[in-house]
């Protein structure tokens, strides 16, 4: 797709387009209609002095004449730029040089095979005529009349044909003048549009510039941005619109935020309340456990699943201890430096993994990292392998001057496209991506807590196989979040 031109680009050009339409349209029409009347004006005063000319003639000494008359008729209609001839049937006037005398030579002496047929038909039945002709690269025109004979009870043609050319050469270096003068306004028109046009996008696009910095810092969660409103325009209305909208998100924003902050201090307070009575029923669930094999069975499995439940809100409430950690602000690393491959079988031997996983840990790398939270971390992706996908689940160790990358992938159907953005949210499960939806729904959101913690990152794709890959990148010299040392 072609990229989109800007506001001030467009304006410029509406703006110029405009001015070249509308100078286009002025000057053309004004061009046109002088050219007419310069032309109509030589051509009348033309046709007017032949006219004058030929009253002298009278009356005609010979109503029969010869090539001698013909010239003398020729050269008393001709002015003092142009050429005559005189016809009368067969013969015509000699041609002899006629008008001034110019730069180029004397002027072309009028041919016969200029004038068209049709004005020499006109001429011939008793009518003026006139055409206008570029003739040796000059433009003339050329005026056709009958010599009339008036006797005292009528008016006949005498059969003479007089033709006059004349040079249109002036009017010609007339209208290029106009040419010019309609070239040089179309041309200072548009100058002058294009700078109305930048003092007018610079009006518009202040205000469009100033909202969109303001919807900008908005949007990164300036929530008491405002922009200034000038005049009563359309601009002032929209400014007025988002002070308005922007003083309603700011007010929504705040409430949302005074909810999300008890929501989260009443999750954090019945957690650590929790943990005291917790701590009780465990150990009544670890009597029970160790007795549940002596019990009767309906009451050795209720003993069991009695252990088994207190167990499991025993961790939801450790993870929503952790969460409130960590949204406080609180949660710290405790940084040692470790074999990363070491700590990776650590987590695999403490939970029984070692012989159901495969792993690729290349020796000898170490990081400074915090072993728990990388341990935790571990746990979480390995457990969800085994639990969701399908064999084999592997984990692989690459690492680089900088960083480390941990990779769990399992075999399993893989993620749903639609379950990929949300898989880190809290309490986020993927019922219908997994053949099983067990937990809290918190273990990968506290996952990446950790490594966000450690400055790194994790981050789930699908892989081309099949199953779902979960990749860990963490710096190998990792800091705590206040920038000192752990």
């Amino acid at each position: 797709m072609a990229p989109s031109l800007g506001l001030r680009v467009r304006l410029l050009s509406a703006f110029a387009l405009l001015c070249v339409v509308t100078a286009a349209a002025v000057s053309g029409g004004s061009y046109v209609l002088a050219r007419n009347a310069i032309l109509q004006r030589a051509q009348d005063a033309a046709v007017q002095a032949m006219k004058d000319r030929l009253e002298t003639l009278f009356p005609l000494r010979d109503p029969a004449p010869g090539p001698d008359e013909l010239a003398v008729i020729a050269a008393a209609v001709t002015d003092r730029c142009g050429s005559a001839v005189a016809v009368y049937r067969e013969a015509r006037s000699p041609a002899v040089p006629l008008g001034c005398r110019r730069p180029g030579g004397n002027p072309p002496i009028l041919d016969l095979g200029v004038i068209s047929a049709d004005m020499r038909r006109v001429v011939a039945g008793g009518g003026i005529a006139w055409q206008r002709v570029v003739w040796h690269g000059e433009p003339f025109l050329i005026i056709g009349t009958p010599l009339l004979i008036v006797e005292p009870d009528r008016t006949k043609v005498s059969g003479i044909e007089v033709y006059a050319a004349r040079s249109l050469l002036p009017e010609q270096h007339s209208i290029d003048e106009l040419a010019s003068s309609a070239w040089l306004t179309g041309g200072a028109s548009l100058a002058f549009a294009v700078v109305l046009a930048l003092l007018a996008t610079r009006g518009v696009l202040l205000p469009v510039r100033e909202l969109g910095r303001a919807a900008r810092l908005l949007g990164a969660g300036e929530m008491r941005t405002r922009v200034a409103v000038r005049g009563s325009d359309e601009l002032a209305e929209v400014a007025r619109t988002f002070n308005t909208t922007a003083a309603e998100l700011e007010r929504h924003v705040r409430q949302l935020r005074e909810m999300e902050a008890d929501a989260r201090r009443f999750v954090a307070d019945v957690s650590h309340e929790l943990r005291t009575p917790l701590a009780a029923l465990a150990a009544v669930a670890d009597v029970l456990e160790e007795e549940a094999a002596r019990l009767p069975e309906p009451a050795g499995r209720a003993a069991r699943l009695v252990s088994q439940e207190t167990l499991n809100l025993t961790g939801l409430v450790n993870d929503l201890i952790e969460i409130s950690r960590f949204d406080s602000g609180v949660a710290a690393l405790a940084l040692n430096e470790v074999d990363v491959a070491e700590l990776v079988r650590a987590t695999l031997r403490a939970r029984g993994w070692s012989e159901t996983v495969r792993t690729e840990l290349p020796p000898s790398v170490t990081a400074r990292l915090d072993p728990r939270r990388v341990d935790v971390i571990l746990a979480n992706l390995v457990g969800n392998a085994l639990r969701h996908g399908e064999p084999p689940v592997s984990v692989r160790l690459r690492a680089d001057r900088h960083r480390i990358t941990l990779e769990v992938r399992d075999h399993g159907p893989g993620l749903g496209e639609a379950v990929l953005p949300q898989v880190f949210d809290r309490f986020y499960k993927a019922d219908t991506a997994r053949a099983r939806s067990e937990g809290s729904g918190l273990g990968l959101a506290i996952a990446r807590e950790n490594a966000r913690l450690h400055r790194g990152d994790l981050t789930v794709t699908n892989a081309p196989g099949g199953g779902a890959v979960f990749t860990l990148r963490l710096p190998r010299r990792a800091h705590d979040p206040d920038g000192g040392p752990g």
